[in-house]
């Protein structure tokens, strides 16, 4: 915390404005990320700091998170004469009486806050931010006051490519010497391998309280997460969430999920995580389609499957009806993604099956494909649209069943990065969002972990085309020698 609060209070000599704007804290639960905002919110709005209005904003998910340092402060100055003629509280805000300063909390709803007269802001829970909305809105209120600060607290969580995978991904361009310049100054405390689990030696990696000695309070902590490592044996399910928020270190649960976020990040970049992965030329290539239209009121999926080698690439696009995006509210940069091109929104009652057919036969002129495969929702629609086109359509009837059957290779497909999607952030989200659900037979079947914010079209539409990609991508070395004569 010593080390910590040096850099909060690091000074350019020539106009001592701050060195760093930014911090990120990242560490175990029970590290005192809290205890050690609440001190430095509490100085902010002191006479000691001497800044005149230099508003705080502690912000979290919930009232309850958001209130956490807020009442650590209120509490401090209870029944301490000197502290009580120096701050003026109340239930939702602490007054710094000489400098006018005051701290408030706000829960994360960021749509409903315009941008405030802070000179800092505390961003609590930031593992379940999913965009950059809510910094977007306090930040916005920053700069007014001298010496602006932000700090972004918490434990890694299960969200991914939100706000604190990209903020992890510019700390280790800083950490790695690549942006010195930028002012965020990252502090993160994990364990560096999941066999670490096992030596609990180790544990103060990602946990400073761990470190000897230890207090009283640490003593009682290192006992309590103890205790739950040792109920692993017992209660395996409980791993993916001890290894998140007890080391720090996020762990998928591959029972429950159809990859890893390692695997799924693979299908566009290299091991580096930082490389984008070289897409193959496709063009002119056989392809089989692949089409999810279960819904015409939310969103539709097509896409095509070739073959390279041992790779398999998917190009996808999706269709996303603008009624549903008004009422659902996605915490997902959507708008982003159109401007990408891997989706197109659309201002009508439904999702018109003209679009679908417009994009097969756009992508005939540039590819070898003429079959496409889709389940049996809509598809008398389907059928008819397509055929008109010249399209063969297969369609599955019981989709369900050939989720079981692919399993195990879609499983070694991710493991061995053989599924390339490109740098395509809508691909990962659909992947990421299938939960795997094993049937009491055994079997497995690919369903939704959120049935209406977590969308897996795009990845239903892969499968489909999988399914008969055996079939219909031969490689291409035996046209070839079909095609000669000797």
């Amino acid at each position: 915390q010593k080390f910590l609060t040096a850099f909060v209070f690091l000074f350019y000599k020539e106009d001592h404005s701050v060195f760093y704007e930014q911090f990120l804290i990242m560490m175990a639960r029970g590290g005192g990320k809290n205890g050690l905002v609440s001190s430095l919110c509490h100085f902010f709005i002191s006479p000691l700091h001497g800044i005149d209005r230099y508003n705080v904003s502690i912000v979290a998910n919930n009232e309850k998170q958001a209130k956490v340092s807020f009442r650590e402060v209120y509490d401090a100055i209870e029944g301490k004469e000197v502290l009580e003629d120096m701050f003026y509280r109340t239930k939702v805000e602490i007054l710094g009486n000489n400098t006018k300063s005051v701290i408030q909390y706000h829960t994360s709803n960021a749509s409903s806050k315009d941008g405030l007269r802070d000179g800092c802001v505390i961003y609590d829970e930031i593992h379940r931010y999913e965009n950059f909305d809510v910094v977007n809105v306090f930040s916005s209120g920053l700069g007014k006051v001298p010496n602006a600060r932000e700090f972004f607290i918490g434990t890694d969580g299960f969200v991914r490519d939100g706000f604190l995978d990209k903020t992890k991904e510019r700390a280790m361009n800083i950490l790695k010497g690549k942006d010195v310049e930028d002012p965020l100054f990252p502090f993160i405390c994990k364990i560096d391998d999941p066999e670490e689990i096992d030596n609990p030696d180790v544990w103060e990696k990602a946990n400073p309280m761990f470190s000897e000695p230890r207090s009283s309070y640490a003593k009682g902590l290192f006992k309590k997460v103890f205790t739950q490592y040792k109920q692993l044996a017992n209660n395996p399910s409980n791993r993916e969430e001890f290894m998140t928020k007890r080391m720090n270190y996020p762990e998928t649960d591959l029972t429950k999920s159809v990859a890893s976020w390692k695997e799924i990040m693979r299908t566009g970049f290299e091991e580096d995580g930082e490389t984008l992965r070289v897409v193959p030329d496709v063009k002119h290539k056989v392809a089989v389609g692949g089409l999810d239209f279960a819904s015409i009121k939310d969103f539709a999926a097509v896409g095509l499957l070739f073959k390279h080698g041992e790779d398999y690439i998917w190009k996808s696009h999706s269709f996303v009806r603008k009624g549903f995006l008004d009422k659902a509210k996605l915490k997902v940069p959507i708008t982003e993604w159109e401007e990408q091109g891997l989706l197109t929104i659309l201002d009508e009652p439904v999702i018109p099956i003209s679009h679908i057919v417009d994009w097969f036969v756009k992508m005939r002129e540039l590819y070898g494909f003429n079959t496409i495969v889709a389940d049996t929702f809509r598809l008398d629609l389907v059928k008819t649209a397509l055929e008109a086109e010249g399209f063969i359509l297969l369609y599955i009837r019981n989709p369900k069943a050939i989720h079981s059957l692919l399993a195990p290779r879609v499983e070694t497909l991710f493991a061995n990065n053989r599924i390339i999607f490109g740098d395509n952030p809508l691909m990962r989200w659909y992947t990421n969002n299938v939960y795997v659900h094993i049937k009491k037979d055994g079997n497995k079947e690919y369903l939704k972990k959120d049935e209406y914010r977590r969308k897996t079209d795009g990845f239903q539409a892969f499968i489909h085309a999988l399914w008969q990609a055996d079939n219909i991508l031969v490689d291409e070395f035996d046209f070839m020698l079909d095609g000669i004569k000797f």
